[in-house]
């Protein structure tokens, strides 16, 4: 298996959470401001933040500051260890499934030979 992101279970449990991934959806049309973000969003400025942090935390988000207003865009490579471990999983499965279909297809295929 391939080596994976350290910060891949932060990326997920960052991603766990409804108004982080409204943030992050927000966030693929382009960088926004924190009030535009927070906006969107029925909580206090404070909570917000602690929102923003996560993501920041797990790297998928950046902010900077231009004067008084603060700045939040996706990091360019954010995503990508969590797309790059679905796709492995679902290889996985896909393989899985594939096998287990072909073993059932064999057994009704002995089944209707012994008939």
């Amino acid at each position: 298996m391939a080596k994976h992101d350290p910060k891949l279970n932060l990326k997920f449990a960052a991603l766990s959470d409804e108004t982080r991934r409204a943030v992050v959806t927000r966030l693929a049309r382009g960088p926004a401001s924190v009030s535009e973000l927070a906006s969107a969003h029925a909580m206090t400025l404070p909570s917000f933040m602690g929102h923003l942090a996560k993501l920041e935390a797990a790297g998928l988000i950046e902010t900077t500051k231009t004067g008084r207003v603060r700045y939040c865009r996706l990091s360019a490579d954010g995503i990508a260890p969590v797309t790059h471990w679905l796709a492995e999983q679902q290889a996985l499965w896909t393989s899985r499934l594939d096998q287990f279909d072909a073993y059932v297809t064999q057994l009704v295929k002995e089944r209707n030979d012994e008939t």
